[in-house]
């Protein structure tokens, strides 16, 4: 069984003060949580946004 993540978005600095929290495998929540954080908090996609998101997950309980 895959481990589940979660990214959780008032861990990250946001001026929104979003509350959104993603879990699912790495793979999954990497997606989603670039996704959003392009389209709803105004990021660039990149490869150093991916591994700032990378480097907050937390394993899911």
């Amino acid at each position: 069984m895959a481990k589940r993540v979660v990214a959780d978005c008032r861990r990250f600095p946001s001026k929104k003060k979003c509350t959104l929290t993603i879990a699912g495998t790495e793979k999954e929540v990497l997606k989603v949580a670039v996704w959003h954080a392009v389209h709803d908090h105004g990021h660039k996609s990149s490869p150093a946004l991916r591994k700032q998101i990378k480097s907050m997950l937390k394993k899911a309980r």
